[in-house]
């Protein structure tokens, strides 16, 4: 029953900011994280991904809200499971808006151990829907390290359905590098994150967030899919580059 409620108040909020886009389990700008929500920690993410272009090739705009929630009352293991619901104005793809993610993870130092990393594994974009569009079921390994000044230095590598992103285009590798800066405001993350491979998916992300209280940041930023490989046919992969704001609510 709290789960129903929790869709209805994430499908308000979506109409009331009329537009959200791609939550998938905690981010950076694009690719997921090593972090995971603590146990009882409810997140409503709306995101918008709008393209700098409005030429027939750019491709569709992307539309997302996504609740998800820490489930595992662990302090070193930490394990989050959602659902979002996207959509990209395709009517075969917009016909199954819905997917699942999950993601379990370590934070730095777990266990007692100083010197371990954080470590995630999980799956984002999960599809209950046999298509060839929608079903990219896609899964991922992550280690990341925080460094003195220079910041949170993340990398890993990722495999998805074939028949959704191709064979031999499905796999890639993840990075990220990410830093709080205190020096400017205690409000202020940065991040810079790369995923990969000639498909829908492959691309690089600038951005930061801005966090208004304990429970609301915004996060805005660019996305630039494959800018360093070449194209399929003349075309990207995955459409023109994209401006992306993204609200994060943290309940309660």
């Amino acid at each position: 029953m709290k789960m129903v409620k929790m869709l209805a108040v994430a499908a308000a909020i979506v109409a009331m900011a009329s537009g959200s886009a791609m939550a998938t389990p905690s981010t950076q700008i694009w690719i997921p994280s090593t972090d995971a929500k603590d146990f009882k920690n409810i997140h409503i993410d709306i995101d918008n991904y709008a393209r700098f272009s409005s030429q027939p090739d750019a491709g569709t705009n992307m539309y997302n809200v996504g609740l998800s929630a820490g489930v595992l009352p662990l302090e070193n293991l930490k394990l989050e499971v959602g659902v979002d619901f996207l959509k990209q104005d395709i009517k075969a793809v917009d016909d199954h808006p819905f997917y699942f993610n999950a993601k379990l993870a370590t934070p730095e130092g777990a266990f007692g151990i100083k010197e371990l990393p954080a470590l995630a594994v999980g799956g984002f974009n999960l599809s209950t829907v046999s298509s060839n569009l929608t079903q990219q079921n896609i899964v991922y390994g992550l280690v990341a390290k925080t460094l003195p000044v220079v910041g949170r230095l993340s990398v890993g590598g990722y495999n998805g359905a074939e028949k959704t992103l191709g064979k031999k285009t499905n796999t890639g590798v993840l990075a990220s590098w990410d830093r709080s800066m205190p020096e400017i405001s205690d409000k202020l993350w940065l991040a810079v994150d790369y995923m990969s491979g000639k498909n829908v998916n492959g691309e690089v992300s600038v951005g930061g967030s801005w966090t208004f209280s304990k429970q609301i940041s915004l996060i805005v930023g660019a996305v630039f899919f494959n800018p360093f490989q070449s194209t399929v046919g003349g075309v990207f992969p995955g459409g023109k580059p994209t401006f992306t704001t993204q609200i994060d609510i943290s309940l309660p």
